[in-house]
């Protein structure tokens, strides 16, 4: 017998990307998809390592995602946090900050606010217990606001 052990090749870049965010307890969801935006963004970039890799082609995946991909802000967000979190906690390297990303557009939020009138079309159309509790919650004013 020999004492001679082969070498150990280091764990492979999607490895150490997992291996770090259970470190720090992440949810097995955020895994999942930190992995996924990682990978699509090696495979955007023709397969190259990301530590080959900088802001420009960082600044380049974002804002394709969000000129052809037409992704909602949340998900150029999410993206966004799994290429910081590969660059700063498994290649230890800062990216400069990304001024040229386009970003994806939030859309707009107008609040549904009925008319007088309306109201009163859909308390009329209300019976019973329910129709004596939505008008003395509206009498009184006591409604619940909701928020998005």
């Amino acid at each position: 017998m020999s004492d001679i052990t082969p070498p150990t090749t280091p764990p492979r870049l999607l490895d150490q990307l997992r291996a770090k965010i259970r470190l720090r307890h992440y949810s097995i969801r955020t895994e999942t998809q930190y992995v996924h935006w990682v990978r699509r963004f090696i495979l955007f970039h023709g397969k190259r390592h990301p530590k080959d890799m900088g802001g420009a082609e960082v600044e380049a995946f974002l804002s394709h995602l969000a000129l052809e991909g037409n992704v909602a802000a949340s998900t150029q967000n999410q993206a966004l946090s799994a290429l910081l979190f590969l660059y700063r906690e498994v290649l230890e390297q800062d990216l400069p900050w990304m001024e040229g990303v386009v970003r994806a557009k939030r859309p707009a939020r107008l609040p549904v606010v009925l008319s007088e009138r309306e109201v009163l079309a859909v308390l009329e159309k209300m019976h019973d217990l329910y129709g004596l509790l939505a008008r003395l919650l509206y009498g009184t004013r006591m409604r619940v606001m909701s928020r998005p």
